[in-house]
């Protein structure tokens, strides 16, 4: 079979459960933008270096094509929907790293290759969720999958600083305190 259908070629594409929709709706942006992360994701893949963080990108790039299916979908979607105990998971997760890495302040992102490349996926996380809460308007878009698409930029950031951590780049701007802020104006 071949992937060149023509079934797209006048602006319309098929959702996995058979409708037709304009490759511009909302519904369509918001399973774009979730392959689009998980793309990043898979080049952030081969410049990390942690084995941790490995496996954390694996466990995500399943996750979203659980999270594609469910978008791409209308009723029953192929996979299994994101549930709460997914949501659990990942804050988990983000806590785990948060308790072994210190953040001092606002942190300079892309202090490492790797670190830069999750820092873009956290930034496509973040679009993905804004796509999903435009979709959400008008459709129904389970809680669970909204709150895990929340969380997973936070993962995202901490798995950024994990990356940076482990060669010691963890980097932060300097923040200006009361006082400071009037002086530098003068």
């Amino acid at each position: 079979m071949s992937i060149v259908t023509k079934t797209g070629d006048g602006g319309l594409t098929s959702l996995w459960s058979g409708e037709r929709l304009r490759k511009d709706d909302p519904r369509v942006e918001a399973y774009g933008t979730i392959d689009e992360l998980s793309s990043q994701l898979g080049l952030a893949r081969h410049s990390v270096r942690l084995p941790a963080t490995l496996d954390a990108i694996d466990a995500i790039q399943r996750d979203l094509v659980r999270v594609g299916g469910e978008l791409a979908s209308r009723g029953k979607p192929f996979f299994a929907p994101l549930a709460d105990s997914d949501v659990e998971a990942i804050t988990a997760a983000t806590r785990s790293l948060e308790e072994r890495i210190e953040l001092k302040g606002f942190v300079l992102p892309g202090m490492t290759q790797g670190s830069a490349a999750l820092d873009v996926a956290r930034a496509v996380a973040r679009r993905a969720e804004r796509r999903v809460l435009t979709l959400s308007r008008d459709a129904e878009v389970s809680s669970p999958l909204r709150v895990w698409l929340n969380r997973l930029s936070d993962w995202l950031f901490m798995l950024a600083r994990s990356e940076e951590a482990a060669e010691g780049k963890l980097s932060f701007a300097p923040v200006l305190r009361s006082g400071q802020a009037d002086a530098a104006a003068e």
